[in-house]
């Protein structure tokens, strides 16, 4: 009985991780869209902007966490792969995630996502049709924040149709997580000479992302085999935690010498090309992913072990909020335009209510309708 109680607090960690992470991705886009730098659709029409200062006070303390934060989902997703193709077999495994993946992104992209951004453009005064939206907008397809299930179900029906889950236990070392983060160095730099950070490609693909994101879900693959999800070995953990803390750290610093005070007119040269600032982005990209998800993973074992009703709430509607935190923040951030209060304020009424109004809707898609078969 021991061991079942350690087992699920275990499992129950990489549940509790993902409310945490789903959490921390709608305050993230709640930000962003009040910035001047953007990453959030919101910040098209925004009312107000933060003050320089602020932003970059921002971005040193919270954007290095969105250089790795989908890495981490990635990570988490590939560990329960090879086990989920096991029991249900390549016919069932492909059928079951295009409806829990595939549904969502089609009536985001299609439906959803375009009268969402026409409330926001009617809200700042723009004279135009869903139609308009859907049609112009950069990227064709653009879905909001679920470009993240369109690329988890691509690299799922790979893995189905030409991965070999493999039976045989695997041990994992530092060694493997060094290998791993310059792999991931090198290929970053190389696809974004021909396609830039933050740019756009129809369905929303983020192709220059894709290096991080295939070796995290590769990691969580071959994480599956080395029994990654119940434990991350002591000293993988605290190497993992020393590496992501010195690089974020480290952040702030470098900015402070390279000059970088103004985020919006001084990142082109950081997103890609034949430029040493690229390969240092690729660098600090590479090492906070690989460590830093290892690191959060290992934390969330040690300390993230409740399994309580409440905690079971906030796990059971964590993928619908994420699914539907895009129309929450827009409405949120619409609905907030009259009141006479500057962005540093706005940003974060508008992220605590989207957090919370995303997880309640969430748990009552799931637990109160048949919606909760898909999700």
């Amino acid at each position: 009985m021991a061991a079942e109680v350690g087992q699920r607090s275990r499992l129950a960690a990489v549940d509790n991780l993902k409310v945490l992470l789903v959490a921390w991705v709608i305050g993230g886009h709640a930000l962003l869209g009040y910035s001047a730098v953007g990453g959030w659709p919101y910040d098209e029409v925004n009312e107000v902007t933060f003050e320089p200062r602020v932003e970059a006070v921002l971005a040193a303390v919270l954007g290095p966490s969105g250089l790795f934060l989908m890495g981490t989902f990635y990570l988490l997703s590939g560990l329960f792969t090879p086990g989920s193709l096991a029991r249900k077999g390549t016919g069932r495994f492909i059928g079951e995630r295009l409806v829990r993946l595939g549904t969502p992104f089609a009536l985001s992209a299609l439906l959803v996502w375009p009268l969402t951004l026409w409330v926001a453009y009617q809200a700042a005064g723009h004279d135009v049709t869903p139609w308009w939206v859907f049609t112009h907008r950069d990227p064709l397809l653009d879905s909001g924040s679920l470009w993240f299930v369109e690329i988890l179900l691509l690299f799922s029906i790979a893995y189905a149709l030409f991965g070999r889950p493999k039976p045989t236990a695997l041990v994992l070392t530092g060694g493997h997580l060094a290998a791993i983060t310059v792999g991931v160095v090198v290929s970053t730099f190389v696809v974004r000479l021909w396609v830039p950070a933050r740019s756009g490609q129809i369905g929303d693909l983020h192709i220059w992302w894709w290096p991080q994101l295939i070796a995290m879900f590769g990691l969580g693959i071959a994480g599956a085999r080395s029994g990654l999800a119940q434990r991350v070995p002591e000293r993988m953990w605290r190497g993992s935690r020393m590496a992501a803390v010195l690089t974020i750290l480290a952040v702030p610093v470098v900015a402070v010498v390279l000059g970088a005070s103004d985020l919006a007119g001084q990142a082109d040269r950081f997103l890609g090309g034949w430029r040493w600032e690229a390969l240092l982005l690729a660098v600090v990209e590479a090492v906070l992913v690989v460590g830093g998800s290892v690191w959060l993973l290992g934390w969330a074992q040690r300390r993230l072990t409740g399994h309580g009703p409440l905690a079971a709430a906030l796990s059971r509607g964590a993928f619908a909020a994420f699914c539907i935190q895009g129309p929450v923040l827009i409405v949120l951030a619409v609905a907030a335009r009259p009141l006479p209060f500057p962005a540093e304020v706005k940003a974060f009424l508008v992220a605590g209510a989207a957090i919370v109004a995303s997880f309640a809707a969430g748990w009552a898609l799931t637990s109160r309708t048949r919606v909760g078969r898909i999700f």
